[in-house]
């Protein structure tokens, strides 16, 4: 070989090393960065589970809380008409009980008692959070009496809305809205289902590739074109909210038409103010693909709230012509005014509230859910002696209900060692594991990490001044070389032993080991 070929070997053997010198550096780590990711990839898991998973609220009885479907301790049949045993977990025995399973989230249920560990759920998944009664002990806790208060649903086979689809995060398009649930679904109704909005309107869930076929039906016949016109779904297309279905911020709460059909009384507050109605036979006359201005007009008004309504206004014009009357005698009789006022205002206290249902719309036909648009909208029901009865059956529908939540788990700075399992840093855990070692073995090993510290110091220096990468080949012959060094390392444990006395302050006093 000519020494022209050997210099171009040598500059092709150099061109060839260094890419794979750009790539050491590339995927090279400092200690700093190392530690600065790995507290990032902890601070991401606190914002995904929030909160600590330390205890099972079975002992707190029924709350309303957010709950977990277990499908791989429960797998539900194929057939919804198959008996099947539901069960639902609490959020922390979801994540310490259930962690590796097939969960389904149901978000808040109310008056729900955890599930875990009792006789609905295998005694191969038992509760670990809970204190076994039999022996004192923290878990494993299995076949404990179920709450007989639970109410549960399709949700829990993964089944929601009215058409009872099986639910797939990575498949569903757009918005679900829970109802409020005024019944069971043993009662007629929903018990806090999930909706959606084409299904409150009694559209098909493909309402959408419908509307796109008529159009294209239309265009066929209007110009008589003999070929046929298939559609294709967009997959990339958003989903779209049907017409005639308000914004996420027009409403704040939902009942369903199955709840209002256990309860009729609230369907007179359909289209009251405050309130918004909708027709679930809207897909029927293909009225749900139509704005709601025509919507409102589609129906003349019956005879007899024409007759109510002329009543409502002769009664008033009376009301009004006797209090002008009353004016009149009242201006020539002045002495008696002040008594008389006095009078009224005693009286007015002492009047119950009037009854709001006679000022409300014509109850509307046909199956009806109701939004409802402002805040504040129980304040809106009739609470009269004679409406009253009626509403203090749903706590939900006089004042907004109580959500537990579990305590939030401590971040990283804030984490001082006493947290919960699971919580703050591996860095600060390592470090309150450090101030609870006593002194001697402390001493000892802060000895051992500075001689480890300076030897790994004299090691990386020359990679630092050449600027080349430190590979794992090189890290790894390094640490096989520095395991031969162990009598540098019993030297250094050997001299804190020998100044453990002189830093407690010279007098041979020597704490417990504690091991």
């Amino acid at each position: 070989m000519t020494a022209s070929q050997e210099d171009t070997r040598a500059e092709a053997n150099r061109e060839s090393e260094q890419p794979l010198q750009e790539q050491d550096l590339n995927n090279s780590q400092t200690a700093s960065e190392f530690i600065d990711s790995q507290l990032q990839l902890e601070a991401d898991a606190r914002e995904a589970l929030p909160y600590s998973f330390d205890h099972c609220t079975y002992p707190l009885g029924p709350l309303r809380q957010s709950l977990f479907s277990c499908l791989t301790c429960n797998p539900p049949p194929a057939s919804a008409s198959d008996s099947y045993t539901p069960a639902g977990v609490c959020y922390a025995c979801s994540i310490a009980c259930h962690g590796e399973h097939i969960l389904v989230e149901l978000f808040n249920k109310r008056n729900f008692t955890c599930d875990c560990g009792t006789t609905r759920l295998p005694e191969t998944s038992p509760c670990t959070l809970r204190i076994d009664p039999r022996t004192g002990l923290k878990g494993p806790v299995h076949s404990q009496p179920p709450s007989e208060g639970n109410n549960y649903n399709q949700n829990f086979r993964n089944r929601f809305c009215g058409c009872g689809e099986l639910y797939d995060p990575h498949k569903q398009k757009g918005t679900m809205y829970q109802c409020l649930g005024l019944a069971t679904e043993p009662e007629g109704g929903c018990n806090e289902d999930w909706w959606h909005p084409e299904c409150l309107l009694g559209l098909p869930r493909d309402w959408h590739k419908f509307e796109q076929k008529v159009t294209n039906t239309e265009e066929k016949t209007a110009s008589n074109q003999p070929t046929a016109v298939s559609f294709e779904p967009d997959k990339d297309q958003d989903y779209s909210v049907p017409p005639g279905f308000p914004d996420d911020d027009q409403f704040e709460a939902l009942i369903c038409y199955k709840c209002i059909g256990t309860s009729p009384w609230v369907k007179r507050y359909a289209n009251a103010e405050g309130f918004k109605s909708l027709r679930h036979d809207a897909g029927d006359q293909q009225q749900g693909l139509q704005s709601p201005s025509n919507a409102q007009t589609a129906s003349p008004p019956d005879v007899n709230e024409i007759k109510v309504e002329e009543q409502a206004e002769v009664t008033a014009v009376s009301k009004k012509r006797k209090a002008e009357d009353d004016g009149l005698a009242s201006e020539s009789s002045s002495p008696k005014r002040v008594k008389n006022e006095a009078n009224d205002t005693i009286a007015g206290l002492a009047q119950p509230p009037t009854c709001r249902s006679a000022i409300l719309p014509p109850v509307p036909s046909g199956l009806v859910s109701l939004l409802a648009c402002d805040e504040d909208f129980r304040s809106r029901f009739c609470r009269c002696p004679n409406c009253y009865p009626s509403l203090s059956k749903y706590p939900q529908l006089i004042e907004e209900e109580e959500v537990y939540e579990p305590p939030l788990s401590e971040d990283g700075e804030n984490a001082e060692g006493g947290g919960s399992v699971g919580t703050g840093s591996l860095l600060d855990r390592g470090e309150a594991a450090l101030s609870n070692v006593d002194r001697v073995r402390a001493i000892e090993g802060v000895m051992v990490y500075n001689h480890l510290k300076d030897k790994v110091k004299s090691f990386l220096q020359p990679f630092a001044e050449s600027g080349q990468a430190v590979g794992a080949e090189d890290i790894k012959a390094y640490f096989e070389k520095l395991r031969g060094d162990a009598e540098a390392i019993r030297a250094a444990g050997g001299a804190a032993i020998v100044g453990a006395g002189d830093v407690d302050g010279g007098d041979n006093r020597r704490e417990e080991s504690g091991y």
